[in-house]
């Protein structure tokens, strides 16, 4: 098994269109760079030289990924990483 990753619409073009992808790691770190790995692009535009960014939030099986460890968070296989950009405005 893999760790699923649900790629939201504006970052589809990093994935050829894909609505999800799979990778493997220990951490989301870990996932995020073997993302990375096959499409180039999409962990810088999650994580800058502070952790995640600021307007992209990240569920690891429906939890909140700032509240479980940013990017140091333990993944394993079979869990399912779902990708959102922040939504704003009034």
């Amino acid at each position: 098994m893999a760790i699923e990753v649900r790629i939201p619409t504006i970052l589809r073009n990093l994935t050829g269109g894909a609505k999800s992808v799979e990778g493997k790691g220990g951490t989301l770190d870990e996932l995020f760079t073997d993302l990375d790995s096959r499409h180039d692009g999409l962990r810088g535009r999650l994580v800058d030289d502070k952790g995640l960014r600021k307007f992209v939030n990240v569920y690891l099986n429906d939890e909140d990924v700032r509240f479980l460890g940013g990017l140091d968070t333990e993944v394993s296989d079979g869990d399912s990483v779902t990708i959102l950009p922040a939504v704003a405005g009034g």
